[in-house]
């Protein structure tokens, strides 16, 4: 898919899904009001995992919080703002830029949380990410695969997989990070990261592609080269379930 095409096609099946409630009550439900009241403080949104290298804690990404009918959702984003309206409002948004795409996503994923659909729209705090990172060890240890790759840099993950497997059997990519080095890996270029696609069965992607707009390439290379792919956090948890999409978030309420 390229051009939006996964989030206009999640969009599209999201709205179906309300529809099919029936006329009024989807009526109804357009005119309830979302309240995305502010972008999470770092403490809100992830507490004290012990830790200063994440993202969000560096400044490069903020966790956008919506709330349908007292649900919450969430989705990760480079981009901060605040947005008061309906439901209606938020599907009117034309989803062009990473902040109308977060508020979109982060919505989707509360109101599908609060019609039973999905659960894991929390992200984990403290020490979850430290919690998620062994176990996504103790997880790859009975899938089969050579090389694994890691689109997004989460350093919890990243570390708890050169220890567990080895530098030479991980890759990294990161838009912000590129270039750097992490746990002895050089970590290449989100956008030019075709070496993970030829080498790594198995890819890791951080959900927040699909708010940053990179997800249709991403999943079109791993297509190219028959490649499986795992979307983890709670950004595509909306996603993951209308399009079928295999995705893992082990410590996310």
């Amino acid at each position: 898919m390229t051009g939006g095409e996964l989030l206009e096609e999640t969009k599209r099946r999201f709205i179906q899904l309300l529809k099919f409630q029936g006329d009024e009550v989807y009526r109804r439900e357009l005119q309830s009001e979302v309240v995305v009241s502010r972008p999470l403080s770092v403490a809100e949104a992830i507490g004290d995992p012990g830790r200063d290298d994440f993202p969000i804690i560096r400044g490069r990404e903020v966790l956008m919080q919506a709330t349908f009918k007292g649900v919450a959702g969430q989705a990760f984003t480079a981009a901060s703002g605040d947005f008061r309206g309906t439901l209606g409002d938020v599907l009117a948004l034309p989803l062009d830029e990473n902040f109308e795409r977060a508020v979109f996503i982060a919505t989707m994923n509360a109101a599908l949380r609060y019609l039973g659909k999905i659960e894991k729209t929390v992200h984990c705090r403290d020490d979850g990410p430290k919690r998620c990172s062994s176990l996504a060890v103790d997880w790859l240890r009975d899938q089969e695969w050579e090389m694994v790759g890691l689109v997004g840099l989460q350093p919890a993950i990243l570390e708890a997989l050169v220890k567990a497997f080895g530098r030479e059997r991980v890759m990294v990519s990161d838009l912000a990070e590129a270039g750097s080095e992490h746990c002895g890996i050089w970590v290449l270029d989100g956008l030019n990261s075709g070496e993970i696609f030829e080498q790594c069965q198995i890819i890791l992607i951080t959900g927040s592609t699909i708010v940053n707009g990179t997800i249709d390439d991403l999943l079109d290379r791993a297509a190219e080269h028959d490649r499986r792919v795992v979307l983890f956090g709670v950004t595509i948890a909306g996603a993951a379930y209308l399009m079928g999409l295999e995705s893992w978030c082990a410590c996310s309420t």
